[in-house]
């Protein structure tokens, strides 16, 4: 059929279903697509570098951070400016938003007020051809018959659970085929940093460790690919070795013990079919399931194997920030959640081979920085901590547009989630290359990699030529550029073992300041930022300001340690800040009162800590003194890491608003009754300070049944 012909037949069905002739669709212009090849004008884009307000000192930034979050200013008035905290992206906002330039603030303002209150209720659903079906007082089913409960419910586990346990266990699982390239393929580039740690879980697994270390990091990694793709109905091993056995009996009561992560994931697909499952308390179950299998087979083993080769986190202090951009060097950027050729690229890098020929191109050197949680988990990596060429982290999800826009990023590498449709447009615009290292993320115009870990060296080899030729033509072309020049200066490196370590080899030291009081609790801050009114870091900022007033000892993970690390509460100085009993406790111990853990994929590594102070106490999780809060969530890797947390009892708190309002026993369930089962339970609360008191009564509540008062 002709493409005009088409386009008619989707006209008259626009007639019939909303009477009148004319698509949405047909409005647009090529300037509103991704595609590069249709912007033959993009060059034209006016970039003013010395028409900005310029942001003072760090010291001046962290005064004005403080200043702002006491005021109720971070409304829909003087949007952007008045939510981004981050210097030097309030300075790159106004560069490519003077330009004209698409960018992600401005697009949220675009999306107003036309984004659908169906949607954001979750009463709306487009999974048969008798829809898009939407569910109001006028109509309160579906064409198929489906309720508001089930639809909510339906919607909560398909649009968001699957696909963000999908995403993490994906990423265990290349993981695990890196783990097994190291051991069977030395020309690789890969390496095996920590082996002893690789000892220690094929241990407790029940793999034979007396033989070499590179045979032992195939069979681990094959035990672990086997228990990804075992069956729905055969228990997972790595569930059984690791998890907490009071928590195992529960989820066997409660048939929330999981199987192979891929099939649990195809089997709560399939109850998501039209006129499958209508049962909404079944979907939430199921929800909670997956939670398990996101935990054990996707975040905790991925943890436990991107440590095994790139290195244990040990605390350091590092920097953040676009002030870390050189004009005179070759700068990469590697950005996304998996950085396995990244590291192995750094290690090239920092080569005197390749910075020779850095330097034959004309440049003073080579570096490498890492951005969002790659960017996090880079810095954490003891193993990269001594690389000539890593440069340290750049920043959160919501500036990597703003980073393109500096003009000096010669290759923005980047790996699975996190990066943006419209990179190809900037990257035209200011010269970059762009390099996609993994076939699971495409961009228009941009080249692409297959994953094969047996060939790391050989792909890296070939991502750092493109930046020596790109940086070659952006001193060709003498562009204009600009860097802003702040950088932040912070503690990173914080694990499990890190903290047990600096405590002299046990949690003891720790536990013995949460039972006198010091310490009253632990919050766990975790997740991304989002572009939204009140939010944009400004949120995240004023939830850990008034938690560490209040003695509660913060940790992070993810675009949150991004906000932590410029607003200066990963520095140790920012004990000042804290209530005076765990001043005194950071002071004594030399640390800040924010600790961050990296990404939000470290999330697992936070829950290994949870485990083992439970441990220690002899008791369930879920009578820990603690709260995880994801105060800017975005998308389905935090829904899932939710359910993760009240799979193992504890109180979650999320804001926005989830799309689960559209049902009383969705929002019941979530908020109530999961935690008269022994699980945790949901909270939803935007205002700020309302949240701290949330957090603060539930700790006095944990710490009471503790007896600890």
């Amino acid at each position: 059929m002709p493409v005009n012909d088409i386009f008619k037949s989707f006209e008259r069905s626009a007639e019939r279903m909303r009477g009148d002739n004319k698509t949405y669709a047909a409005d647009l212009t090529k300037q509103d697509f991704n595609d590069p090849a249709m912007h033959e004008h993009a060059h034209d884009a006016k970039v003013d570098y010395d028409g900005i307000n310029k942001s003072p000192s760090m010291e001046k930034v962290h005064q004005w951070q403080r200043e702002h979050i006491q005021r109720e200013d971070q409304s829909k008035e003087g949007y952007p400016l008045n939510v981004i905290l981050d210097p030097a992206m309030r300075e790159m906002y106004q560069v490519v938003h003077n330009a004209g330039m698409t960018n992600v603030f401005d697009r949220f303002s675009q999306q107003q007020p036309t984004q659908c209150k169906f949607c954001i209720e979750g009463l709306s659903c487009q999974l048969c051809a008798n829809g898009p079906c939407r569910i109001s007082q006028k109509s309160p089913r579906g064409v198929c018959g489906v309720d508001a409960h089930t639809m909510v419910a339906r919607n909560f586990m398909y649009r968001h659970v699957t696909i963000g346990t999908a995403a993490n266990i994906f990423h265990c699982h290349q993981a695990a085929r890196t783990l097994r390239a190291a051991g069977e393929s030395p020309q690789s580039g890969l390496k095996i940093r920590d082996a002893k740690k690789l000892k220690k879980y094929a241990d407790m697994v029940g793999l034979n460790t007396n033989q070499s270390v590179e045979r032992l990091a195939v069979e681990f990694a094959d035990w672990v690919i086997n228990d990804i793709h075992a069956p729905h109905h055969v228990e997972s091993r790595a569930v059984e070795a690791f998890a907490p056995t009071k928590r195992k009996e529960l989820w066997r009561q409660l048939g929330l013990f999981p199987g192979g992560g891929y099939s649990e994931v195809a089997y709560a697909q399939t109850q998501c079919m039209t006129n499958f499952t209508s049962d909404p308390i079944e979907f939430l179950l199921r929800g909670v399931r997956l939670g398990v299998a996101n935990e054990y087979q996707g975040l905790f083993l991925l943890n436990i194997v991107q440590e095994i080769l790139m290195g244990t986190q040990e605390i350091s202090m590092k920097q953040q920030n676009m002030g870390l951009l050189k004009e005179n060097m070759v700068n990469i950027i590697t950005n996304g959640h998996m950085p396995l050729l990244a590291h192995v690229a750094i290690d090239l890098a920092s080569s005197d081979e390749w910075q020779q020929k850095a330097r034959q191109a004309g440049a003073d050197g080579m570096q490498i920085l890492g951005h969002v949680c790659e960017g996090q988990q880079l810095a954490n990596y003891e193993g990269m901590h001594n690389l000539k060429a890593f440069g340290g982290q750049e920043g959160e999800w919501l500036s990597q547009e703003y980073l393109l826009a500096t003009g000096v990023v010669d290759l923005f590498m980047f790996d699975y989630n996190c990066t943006v449709p419209t990179m190809p447009l900037f990257a035209k615009r200011f010269g970059t290359k762009l390099l996609s290292t993994h076939p699971v993320i495409k961009l228009q115009g941009t080249e692409t990699l297959d994953f094969v870990p047996e060939k790391m060296k050989e792909q890296a080899e070939r991502a750092l030529s493109m930046a020596l030729e790109a940086f070659s033509k952006r001193k060709a072309e003498n562009r204009k550029t600009y860097i802003p020049p702040h950088i932040s200066d912070c503690m990173v490196g914080f694990s499990t073992e890190s903290i047990k370590k600096a405590l002299g080899g046990s949690f003891q030291p720790l536990i013995d300041q949460i039972a006198n009081g010091n310490i009253r609790g632990i919050a766990t801050i975790v997740g991304c930022t989002t572009a939204r009114y009140g939010q944009g870091g400004s949120n995240i900022f004023k939830i850990a300001k008034g938690l560490i007033r209040s003695n509660i000892l913060v940790l992070s993970g993810g675009c949150t340690s991004s906000v932590m690390e410029y607003t200066g509460l990963t520095n140790p100085k920012a004990a000042e800040e804290c209530g005076e009993t765990l001043k005194a406790v950071c002071e004594q111990l030399g640390i800040p009162p924010v600790l961050t853990y990296g990404a939000c994929v470290d999330i697992g590594k936070m829950t290994h800590t949870a485990m083992e102070l439970a441990d220690a106490l002899n008791v369930d999780t879920n009578m820990l003194p603690l709260v995880i809060g994801a105060p800017e969530y975005l998308e389905q890797k935090a829904v899932a890491d939710a359910c993760t947390a009240v799979a193992l009892g504890w109180l979650v708190h999320v804001a926005p608003v989830p799309s689960i309002t559209g049902s009383d026993v969705v929002v019941k369930t979530l908020t109530e009754t999961t935690e008269t089962l022994g699980l945790g339970k949901v909270l939803v609360e935007m205002d700020a300070e309302k949240t701290v008191q949330i957090y603060v009564e539930h700790i006095e509540k944990k710490r009471k049944e503790l007896g600890l008062d």
